[in-house]
């Protein structure tokens, strides 16, 4: 893991691209693009192209503290969040066999500008994935994923060990490393049901609807004449 002092470092100097997990560590600095990452690496699932690291940091066996810095390209004012967990090494390159574990809801991230996002978010007590339980000594990886308007994701890692609450080697959390800014805003993710389960697949609502307005009759001027290219087709048999 990157120590406490270089973390800030990176962080005002990169964080500006994409994420940067300021506590309770990170996986590793994955803000590059190169040859082998044309487009950068944070693109790559699960963890934004960096291996499991042996060098883990340790993390409450009740939940805890997760920080980290969402700074997105220029373009995007929102954003969706996601914090999951996977459990153990079994997986590709050692890491958790899946990730498929949420920790909190997803929620929006709101920025001011459609600027690369200032700034830090902090949420002081992530808890357990629910229906899980874990013991002092057992490994995992805490996934950060920002989705975009358009509908691509950055992802970026933690690999942890769990620790009993209060086990010194459980790294501090102050206000220097997880608050949140006041230039970024939250919003909670809901949904408003435009079809029914078990409607009539005819039935149109929302944006579909919409869709239907607009093009609807240029739609069934087109239709009148099928019947006609249909029989056209047949002649020419």
């Amino acid at each position: 893991m990157l120590s406490s002092i270089l973390l800030p470092i990176i962080a005002s100097t990169l964080a500006a691209a994409h994420i940067v997990i300021s506590y309770p560590g990170w996986r590793g600095n994955n803000l590059i693009t190169n040859e082998t990452f044309p487009y950068g690496m944070q693109w790559m699932y699960p963890c934004g192209g960096h291996p499991t690291t042996t060098n883990r940091t340790y993390w409450p066996t009740q939940g805890g503290a997760v920080a980290f810095q969402p700074g997105w390209f220029q373009g995007h004012q929102t954003a969706f969040l996601y914090i999951n967990l996977g459990f153990g090494t079994d997986g590709p390159g050692g890491g958790p066999p899946n990730m498929s574990f949420p920790m909190v809801a997803p929620f929006q991230l709101l920025g001011p500008t459609k600027n690369p996002y200032p700034g830090t978010v902090c949420l002081p007590q992530v808890p357990l994935p629910v229906n899980t339980t874990v013991q002092a000594g057992d490994l995992a990886t805490i996934q950060v994923v920002e989705l975009a308007a358009h509908g691509a994701s950055l992802f970026s890692c933690v690999d942890i060990e769990f620790a009993e609450p209060g086990d010194p080697r459980i790294p501090e959390v102050n206000e220097t490393n997880c608050f949140n800014s006041t230039e970024l805003g939250f919003a909670e993710i809901y949904t408003i049901t435009t079809k029914a389960v078990g409607e009539s697949a005819n039935s149109t609502s929302g944006a579909l609807s919409s869709f239907w307005r607009r093009n609807g009759p240029s739609l069934w001027s087109w239709a009148g004449y099928l019947p006609v290219i249909a029989g056209s087709a047949w002649l020419l048999q």
